[in-house]
């Protein structure tokens, strides 16, 4: 897709959410949501694919790729939306369903993030997203999962291509309560989450016109919901770390103006298989060090100390940056500006995601 053309959707995406935050939630023809609701059990494989009548979701893919030149993070992401447009509307340009991707690669010889981007409304064959399973196709990117249980991903630009396979080495791991992951003190600030850490990566990277074989190790989320976070909230931190034993760790924050944690959230798998879910004061994010990026002047911690409580006592993890310039600036797209990087901790290696640095974020 022309970048034009992205850019101009993009624009349009932002204009209809923008026009939906002062529309009165009953205006006509405007799409109801689903709910997300606890005790709704999920059920694959159709919770791999879309859920259309809820208000937004993404499969969030990282990872670390062990190339000839070194170590290099990654990550493919994919969103669908549905804006508040009018669902009367009977033609067939009516943005009824929007996709949306980002991928970028963290190369430390370069010392910045490589990105690109694509977005276009569902539908004439070039944006789909199936509601069986995983399987969207968005332009000339791609994000399927196999019968073998793989999934496929083919996404970049012109400074460097991913055609990459992950394969589950763990089952799914459901956040919070059986898949229903609260994110404010109200029930309904929720959203259905899972993830699948462990991931054996295996393919193609390009850089330019260089291709090399790549293996590694990467962490799938996936998350859905139709409301918004706690009217207060700016950002959020939030890690996926692989750990060297086979367990695994996700942990978040939700945090004010201030830099308060509004909610916190996340579990440990244990290599046994064992889980243990952390509820808001379980979950403590200190900062180490700081980096301020030279572009946009956002302070971003960067150097984080996560503490977890778990039964047997408090775990931490030392969580460092492969490389700090890891800012992802999508402000030429309509986007927002946030850190999102590969970190190591002690045992393990994931990836770090800090939103709200540089201006709240619009929920």
């Amino acid at each position: 897709m022309r970048r034009g053309l992205r850019l101009t959707l993009l624009a349009l995406l932002a204009a209809a959410q923008t026009a939906a935050a002062a529309r009165p939630p009953a205006a006509p023809g405007a799409p109801v949501y689903a709910p997300v609701l606890p005790g709704r059990p999920l059920a694959f494989p159709a919770d791999h694919g879309a859920h259309p009548q809820h208000r937004t979701e993404w499969w969030y893919i990282t990872g670390w790729l062990d190339t000839p030149d070194g170590p290099q993070g990654f990550q493919v992401t994919f969103f669908r939306s549905r804006p508040q447009v009018d669902q009367r509307n009977p033609s067939a340009f009516a943005a009824r369903q929007v996709l949306f991707a980002h991928a970028a690669l963290s190369d430390p010889r370069t010392g910045r993030l490589l990105h690109d981007q694509r977005i276009a409304r569902q539908g004439f064959g070039l944006a789909q997203a199936s509601t069986a399973d995983t399987d969207i196709v968005l332009d000339d990117w791609r994000l399927k999962r196999k019968a073998d249980g793989r999934f496929l991903a083919k996404a970049g630009g012109k400074e460097f291509g991913l055609d990459l396979a992950f394969t589950p080495t763990q089952g799914v791991l459901l956040q919070g309560d059986g898949g229903y992951s609260r994110k404010g003190p109200r029930a309904g600030e929720a959203s259905h989450y899972y993830s699948i850490p462990h991931l054996k990566v295996s393919g193609l990277l390009r850089r330019g016109a260089r291709a090399m074989k790549v293996s590694g190790e990467a962490w799938l989320d996936r998350e859905w919901s139709s409301t918004l976070l706690d009217p207060r909230a700016v950002g959020w931190d939030w890690t996926g770390l692989n750990l060297d034993d086979g367990g695994a760790l996700m942990a978040f924050q939700v945090r004010d103006a201030a830099g308060r944690p509004l909610w916190a959230g996340g579990a440990l798998r244990s290599p046994d298989g064992s889980v243990v879910n952390f509820a808001p004061a379980d979950v403590t994010f200190a900062v180490r060090r700081r980096w301020r990026s030279p572009r946009t002047g956002a302070d971003y911690p960067v150097d984080r100390l996560l503490t977890v409580r778990l039964p047997r006592g408090p775990r931490r993890f030392a969580i460092t940056p492969l490389f700090d310039d890891q800012e992802l600036d999508s402000r030429l797209g309509g986007g927002p500006v946030y850190w999102e990087g590969a970190v190591r901790t002690d045992g393990g290696r994931g990836y770090l995601e800090l939103t709200g640095y540089v201006a709240p974020l619009k929920f």
